[in-house]
């Protein structure tokens, strides 16, 4: 891991086509904004643990119902 010190308005490039800029720092958080290119996914990490957690609980209750006209049935609301 690569630990920078870094004041508003001061870049740090990723490759040749990764821009991290730092827009502002305040108390105990930091503004940074990110240019890259539109096929670079860029994803919070706590989001896609989220996410993640959300799918294996949605799978593990799901594997307790063995008929899929129910789980259709349940998922329409119907």
């Amino acid at each position: 891991m690569l630990v920078l010190t870094r004041k508003a308005g001061e870049r740090v490039l990723i490759g040749d086509d990764i821009v991290v800029t730092i827009l502002e720092s305040r108390g105990d958080g930091v503004r940074i904004g990110i240019d890259a290119p539109r096929g670079i996914r860029i994803q919070r990490d706590e989001v896609v643990k989220a996410v993640t957690e959300a799918n294996q609980e949605a799978t593990e209750g799901a594997a307790g119902t063995d008929d899929a006209a129910d789980l259709i049935k349940k998922s329409l609301g119907l």
